[in-house]
């Protein structure tokens, strides 16, 4: 076993390759088009527990009629969901849309905040959504960690940590700034094709030699 594991700069070259033979997560894609904070907030809340390309088609169907919170107010519920199935939980999340959109247009000026102290007032806004709308939204420097980051960063040796908050922070402070941002694309892609919760496809991973495989029982 070789310390590869730890030479950012391959490892990431790794990833990257990888990352840039599959398609961008639904969010980054949505980001690169637009570079708005309203979108890529809206975009993530409607992206959790939903896969891809359902929240590529709700998102467009919601930004079709909507392009700000103060329009997503006039809106009820009821056409709220009916804008954004099938994505999951999408009941709750019309509910959860209209109140971040009152707190915003009271409490904000209308405007997406741009902290994630503001960010994690809002209902139903979490750190990892919080950090996307940071990273994405308004280019500042973080880490995204969702169950992909935080199982491959326990995977690879990096950290030794519970829950994904306590990734972020343990990857804050062991991850050079340089790839905070890009991080979290190119594990979620990684953990989504390669180095899958079960019986990952060591075989085929460009870190298999080095990779210590913590609490992998079994691969292929």
């Amino acid at each position: 076993m070789t310390n590869k594991i730890t030479d950012f700069e391959f490892v990431i070259s790794v990833l990257e390759e990888s990352y840039y033979k599959t398609r961008s997560p639904s969010v980054t894609l949505i980001a690169n088009t637009t570079k708005n904070p309203f979108n890529i907030l809206v975009s993530t809340l409607i992206s959790l527990r939903t896969k891809d390309q359902v929240t590529l088609a709700s998102s467009k169907k919601l930004f079709e009629k909507v392009s700000s919170f103060g329009d997503i107010e006039k809106l009820t519920e009821e056409e709220i969901e009916k804008l954004i199935y099938p994505a999951g939980f999408y009941k709750t999340k019309a509910i959860r849309l209209k109140q971040i959109a009152l707190m915003i247009k009271n409490d904000f000026d209308g405007k997406t905040p741009d902290t994630m102290e503001n960010l994690l007032k809002l209902p139903g806004v979490g750190r990892k959504t919080a950090n996307l709308v940071l990273i994405l939204g308004f280019d500042k420097d973080g880490i995204c960690v969702d169950t992909h980051v935080h199982r491959l960063s326990n995977r690879f040796g990096w950290v030794s940590t519970k829950t994904p908050e306590q990734t972020e922070f343990a990857l804050l402070d062991f991850l050079p700034q340089i790839y905070w941002k890009k991080i979290n694309d190119y594990l979620v892609s990684y953990g989504q094709m390669v180095c899958k919760p079960t019986s990952p496809h060591c075989s085929q991973c460009g870190l298999n030699q080095c990779c210590p495989k913590i609490g992998v029982t079994k691969n292929r």
